[in-house]
């Protein structure tokens, strides 16, 4: 007598649509091929050839970040489009601040149940940001894990890789003197949404009622605003000799901790506040929150997303270079003697 038997769907792993996905991505994913890039999707592994990517003597820099509890506004709104481009953000972006060109990405995406639909939006939104950034998208693992996470739920991951000719490094000759250049940040980012979150559900409002700095969108379609991509225009900006001594990519600990890991010991920045304008959705936040300027300025990037320490006899060109892609560009600040951030002027 034989046995009913089940299967790996049955179990809730459904291969074929694993499958499904791969192929549905693919036309987005070879849209970011670029010079070194080997192969596709659907292999072991993926190759890249440093060598066709234009590199001599290349030192390899790697980053790896996820998107934090935004996901949970992406997930609980349905609007998933633009996560992807959060993800390959705070990867590529960390990885100028090295010095170098993001080369390739690689995501993992993890959900109970596999949703075709949703995977290939999710997907389709890292392969933007990789477009966006002159980076690889060359492999990835979607992993189908009944029981491990709540019916609707998923997580991501992302792993990228960059390159950066020996001897290039930043940060590098940080003096004082140096002229912070700010440039603008496209809203919260991806960090400090556990406080957004909880801001929100103080304030009464849901994620689909109209947004109270913007009546053109939802709440939630305006907090899930994608982190801005830094790297052409600071890639642009590296290239011109001696003017770029380091870049900081201001996250989580806001521009209090991030700047400090750039300058060298002995060197801290003086950042006049009155030198940009906080962004309405940052405005809400405090007030809402009731958030003294201190916890924004170490929790929120308050509207600058990278700082760039530049020559002194630089500033024209490094604008003109950070600017090229359409984002604004302040005057925030020198380094200084000291050690730490030091503030004039008021946010609030």
């Amino acid at each position: 007598m034989t046995k009913n038997g089940i299967t790996y769907a049955d179990a809730g792993v459904d291969i074929d649509a694993g499958n499904a996905l791969i192929d549905r991505i693919k036309p987005a994913a070879k849209r970011t091929s670029r010079p070194g890039t080997m192969a596709g999707l659907g292999g072991f592994g993926a190759l890249f050839d440093l060598k066709g990517a234009g590199y001599e003597d290349p030192i390899l820099v790697a980053a790896t970040d996820g998107v934090g509890t935004k996901l949970r506004i992406a997930i609980d709104t349905g609007n998933v489009d633009s996560i992807g481009i959060d993800l390959v953000a705070m990867c590529v972006n960390d990885l100028v601040c090295q010095g170098a060109e993001p080369l390739f990405f690689l995501d993992y995406f993890a959900t109970g149940k596999l949703e075709l639909e949703e995977a290939t939006r999710i997907i389709n939104g890292i392969a933007k940001g990789c477009e966006l950034s002159g980076c690889a998208l060359i492999g990835g693992e979607t992993a189908e894990m009944p029981g491990m996470y709540h019916a609707g739920d998923f997580d991501l991951a992302g792993f990228s890789v960059g390159a950066m000719e020996r001897g290039m490094d930043l940060p590098a000759n940080v003096v004082a003197g140096d002229v912070l250049l700010g440039m603008a940040s496209d809203g919260v980012h991806s960090n400090g949404y556990s406080l957004v979150r909880k801001i929100v559900e103080l304030s009464g409002l849901g994620w689909e009622d109209t947004c109270p700095w913007d009546d053109t969108a939802t709440l939630g379609a305006a907090l899930l605003t994608p982190t801005a991509l830094y790297v052409k225009p600071a890639i642009a900006a590296i290239k011109q000799a001696d003017t770029v001594h380091a870049l900081a990519h201001i996250t989580g600990g806001g521009l209090t901790e991030n700047l400090p890991r750039v300058l060298p010991e002995g060197l801290g920045a003086d950042i006049d506040l009155d030198a940009w304008t906080l962004p309405p959705v940052f405005q809400w936040l405090a007030a809402q929150g009731g958030l003294a300027e201190a916890e924004m300025l170490k929790t929120f990037n308050t509207g600058v997303g990278m700082v760039v320490a530049v020559a002194a006899d630089k500033v024209e060109a490094a604008q003109d270079a950070l600017s090229s892609q359409g984002h604004a560009v302040f005057r925030i600040g020198t380094v200084t003697k000291g050690d730490g951030v030091r503030y004039t002027g008021s946010l609030l």
